[in-house]
């Protein structure tokens, strides 16, 4: 006698997009590498050319990291067995925060064991019923996962649109709390926040700022020191937030802001009191990388040479780039199974880049990210460059 499928295979066997995709041979996740994370990577025992990886000043495989991390599981072992709250505390986890908070120009920091927890466990921390929480429309899902733990009003946003920012903020009660959180670099689109214009308002309508730098540490400022060093507004901007995992080549985040908030955190944010610490290998990676980004500066400027070269290049062979103004290079397709074919033949080319679909962008928008790092050459580029103008040629995108 058959037996009866429960509620849960029911729903789920009725999710049959990605078989659909697999079966016409244009499947473009969870590829398997076989070597670091440079700008040339293994798979299936060839070369291809990465241009998918957030490792923006390439250092996920420099000797001095390595070394690092290797003597951290010497001295601490490879975890604390705990959270920060009991246990969880090394040496090590202070000695960065300290670090954090003098690259940032803030008081004091507190490290997650990711980046994704980070703003899991800040977003909702600081408002309550009556307050309000507000997104740009296209903060990265981590921010938004974060304002949906909180029992506050949100409110988004049009991207980067100050006038809609406005109208918000004039809507809200004005003896609450309005906590205004917004990417630094916008991860799919790769443009800028409009930080002075959001730092203004939030003056005018008593605010409170949180920017996400997860795109910008080691890409944006002096230094590499994120979005409000760009722009001047380290001071008025009242929490920073950053992760490890994309230019210093570790795992883990932060958030920066005065001794007072820290505090609050330390005690009240969730996903650093219930979650395992980060792991001592990876800490004394992001001590490392953060010394090699401040004192190879040569790094960024490098990363910037290559960037406004690939964008020259892919503008004048026909690419619509949308607002990009960073080294994470949105080609826009606007088609879905148009982005898979472009993705797919140009993986045989021995290029590797990244598809971008709802809901990570807009129904409509898809398109492929093309990421660029500081280790990567100009030759490099060039071969992607041409690689790209013939897939996309080929099949209509341009």
């Amino acid at each position: 006698m058959k037996s009866k499928k429960n509620i849960l295979i029911q729903r789920t066997e009725k999710y049959t997009e990605p078989q659909e995709i697999k079966s016409a041979g244009l499947y473009p996740y969870f590829r398997v590498i076989e070597s670091d994370q440079d700008t040339e990577v293994l798979m299936n025992g060839k070369k291809v050319l990465m241009f998918g990886s957030n490792s923006y000043l390439g250092l996920t495989n420099h000797p001095r990291i390595k070394e690092a991390a290797k003597a951290a599981i010497d001295k601490y072992g490879t975890s604390c067995a705990g959270s920060r709250f009991l246990n969880g505390t090394l040496d090590i986890h202070v000695e960065l925060e300290q670090k954090l908070a003098d690259l940032t120009g803030k008081d004091a920091a507190l490290v997650y064991s990711t980046g994704f927890q980070v703003n899991l466990g800040v977003v909702p921390a600081f408002t309550g019923r009556n307050d309000y929480i507000i997104l740009d429309e296209l903060d990265h899902a981590s921010i938004i996962e974060g304002s949906r733990l909180s029992f506050s009003k949100v409110l988004k946003y049009r991207h980067n649109d100050m006038e809609s920012l406005e109208k918000i903020l004039q809507r809200c009660e004005p003896d609450k709390m309005k906590l205004i959180v917004v990417d630094g670099i916008f991860s799919m689109d790769g443009d800028i926040a409009n930080l002075p214009e959001i730092i203004r308002l939030s003056e005018k309508y008593d605010g409170t700022v949180m920017v996400d730098d997860a795109h910008s540490l080691g890409v944006l400022g002096k230094e590499g020191r994120g979005t409000a060093s760009h722009f001047g507004l380290t001071d008025q901007t009242d929490l920073i937030m950053g992760t490890f995992s994309k230019s210093l080549a570790s795992i883990g985040g932060f958030i920066a802001s005065d001794r007072d908030t820290i505090n609050f955190l330390q005690h009240h944010s969730r996903t650093l009191i219930f979650s395992a610490s980060m792991p001592p290998a990876s800490a004394a990676s992001v001590i490392a990388a953060l010394d090699i980004m401040l004192s190879e500066p040569e790094r960024i400027q490098h990363l910037w040479d290559l960037t406004h070269y690939a964008v020259r290049h892919l503008e004048e062979a026909g690419f619509d780039l949308g607002f990009t103004q960073s080294p994470i290079i949105p080609l826009m397709i606007r088609d879905n199974m148009k982005t898979f074919q472009v993705t797919k033949a140009l993986l045989d080319e021995g290029i590797f880049i990244n598809p971008v679909l709802s809901p990570a962008v807009a129904e409509n928008s898809s398109l492929i990210r093309f990421n660029l790092m500081a280790t990567h050459t100009f030759e490099q580029v060039n071969i992607a460059i041409e690689k790209l103008v013939k897939v996309s040629k080929s099949l209509g995108v341009i």
